[in-house]
């Protein structure tokens, strides 16, 4: 068991997902960075400063902070549509791959297909 424990994770597959965790996790700080230090101010300036997380309903003795949930919301398509632009901005940069061009195989003789067929036959041991 704990050899096929050991196979399991240090197959590529794993690795590759661990990789891949940690270079998400620190492109998510730069986005946040991103969205915190230069986005939201700039849509801050350019919608006079609204602030949804002061808005809240208070029933019965329960504050209902519905502000907070549309601030997340809209913090939340800031986030989406800077990264949208960032994927967008790398696949131009991303270099262009040549198509595969394959090589055609060269036509074969049908008489010589027919003797590669028996050749092949007297190989195995068949007869005609």
């Amino acid at each position: 068991m704990l050899k096929d424990f050991k196979e399991f994770a240090l197959k590529g597959n794993v690795i590759d997902l661990a990789v891949a965790v940690v270079i998400g996790a620190a492109f998510g700080k730069i986005v946040s960075s991103l969205v915190e230090n230069i986005i939201t101010p700039l849509i801050g300036l350019l919608s006079g400063g609204v602030d949804f997380s002061g808005l809240s309903y208070t029933f019965l003795k329960a504050e209902i902070k519905y502000g907070v949930f549309i601030q997340s919301v809209f913090d939340f398509i800031i986030v989406a549509f800077a990264i949208f632009m960032a994927i967008r901005l790398m696949m131009k940069f991303k270099r262009k791959e040549d198509p595969v061009v394959e090589e055609a195989l060269p036509e074969v003789d049908p008489k010589e297909a027919l003797l590669i067929e028996i050749r092949d036959l007297l190989k195995e041991g068949k007869t005609l």
